[in-house]
């Protein structure tokens, strides 16, 4: 029986490589389908926490991991030597940048290299991790069909960018149209079969170059708007603009604009690092993609201007910032999630210290810090405490949570330094906007 046609009689074993924030969401929907899911990862902490019911991602909660666990149709693992058994491969691992700033496809590409020593005749590869154009049907075939077999002959091939959004509640993995491309048009065929089965609406696209770009020209889209909000608040902050309600004043016109909005910097694994992927690729081409790196400088930058901010403020009232005591608020890249992947938290943190600060921070998502690429700090989250709050110099929000009573904070706080207008409408001296 053909691979699609198991598909479509979910007869099909289908296999995740990678269980975070975006394969684990895959794993949910396949099981929901009616599909028997392997999930592969390299980290038996993972598998271990799954297998006891237990979550690691807040906006899954563990009554969702003992409900997949106990339909029998799920099994977590770190033997990879279990690929030989699925009929599908959906492979989302990490695709950072390395200290150059440069794609680091370690990731795929040893997973790659451990596909194609088990892959068997008519297996379903797919990529979903963030790349240059390229990748799948160039440095990944060349890989995979080192095991004798032949893309779009022996085994298909394809790319389908990830869209999640993590804690978004408007948007889950099961209502976001997925981009597909093929290597071949079987290949286009069978995965759109697979994602047919768990997905509102499929996108074919003509190839997957097409499909890798248009995740990369989504990012972009929003990096380089955000780059554009971010110098233009600290260019209003000069002029003595409230950069916030000039966007909110533009957003009444019902046509041509889109609001994008500031902050200390960005966060997560997508929109800090997905721009540089497709510029590095553009110098195989001498193409030279100034707008993106322009706009890559500027995000960058903004945890600078922050701390300069926070050191002026300071300043004003006859505190150094060598030796002051501050206190960031959220170091979860973005409101109500857990993931601090990229956080600029984790620069204003690192900044803040370098210059003589003794930095604590509080979040309500995130207990304490763990061990990543560029950072080990072994932090613990802080209670927020009115008396605690009294004994910081300065209180940074650096991510606006839900949980975050922003009016107690202002009430008990000597200095504010808010970088995401969430104390817009109360009144104070102290709240300094940076």
């Amino acid at each position: 029986m053909k691979t699609i046609e198991k598909i479509r009689k979910r007869t099909a074993r289908i296999g995740v490589i990678g269980l975070g924030y975006v394969g684990l969401p895959l794993v949910r929907e396949f099981i929901r389908s009616g599909f028997h899911v392997t999930g592969f990862d390299t980290d038996p902490r993972k598998v271990e926490s799954l297998e006891k019911g237990r979550s690691y991602i807040k906006h899954l909660p563990s009554k969702l991991i003992r409900e997949m666990m106990g339909t029998g149709r799920f099994d977590p693992t770190t033997d990879f030597g279990k690929l030989r058994k699925v009929e599908c491969i959906i492979i989302c691992v990490p695709t950072p940048l390395n200290r150059h700033r440069e794609p680091d496809l370690t990731y795929v590409f040893d997973t790659a290299r451990t596909i194609s020593g088990y892959l068997a005749k008519g297996q379903l590869v797919v990529l979903e991790s963030t790349t240059y154009p390229g990748t799948t049907d160039e440095d990944m075939r060349r890989i995979l069909e080192s095991s004798g077999l032949r893309a779009g002959r022996d085994f298909y091939l394809a790319y389908s960018p990830e869209r999640e959004d993590p804690g978004n509640p408007d948007f889950s993995t099961s209502g976001i149209p997925k981009v597909v491309g093929g290597y071949s048009e079987e290949c286009l065929k069978t995965t759109m079969a697979l994602y047919d089965s768990i997905v509102v609406k499929t996108i074919p696209v003509s190839s997957t170059r097409v499909a890798e770009a248009t995740k990369l020209f989504e990012n972009i889209f929003r990096a380089v708007n955000i780059a554009l909000v971010n110098e233009l608040k600290m260019l209003f902050d000069r002029m003595g603009i409230d950069v916030w309600e000039v966007i909110e004043t533009a957003s009444t016109k019902p046509f041509g604009f889109m609001p994008f909005y500031p902050g200390p910097g960005l966060g997560g694994h997508c929109i800090p690092i997905d721009p540089f992927y497709l510029t590095w690729k553009a110098r195989q081409y001498d193409f030279h993609t100034q707008f993106i790196e322009l706009a890559g400088q500027i995000n960058s930058f903004m945890p600078y201007h922050v701390v300069h901010r926070i050191a002026d403020a300071l300043n004003e009232r006859g505190k150094g910032l060598k030796g002051a005591r501050i206190l960031i608020l959220g170091i979860a890249y973005k409101k109500d999630v857990d993931d601090v992947r990229e956080s600029p938290s984790l620069k204003l943190i690192e900044l803040l210290a370098e210059k003589g600060a003794v930095v604590d921070y509080n979040d309500p998502h995130v207990r304490k810090t763990h061990r990543m690429r560029r950072y080990d700090f072994k932090m613990n989250s802080v209670p927020l405490t009115a008396a605690g709050l009294k004994r910081y110099d300065c209180a940074v929000i650096s991510t606006n949570h839900s949980a975050y009573d922003y009016e107690f904070i202002v009430r008990h706080s000597k200095l504010v330094v808010d970088t995401r207008n969430a104390t817009a409408g109360i009144k104070s001296p102290n709240i300094i906007k940076a």
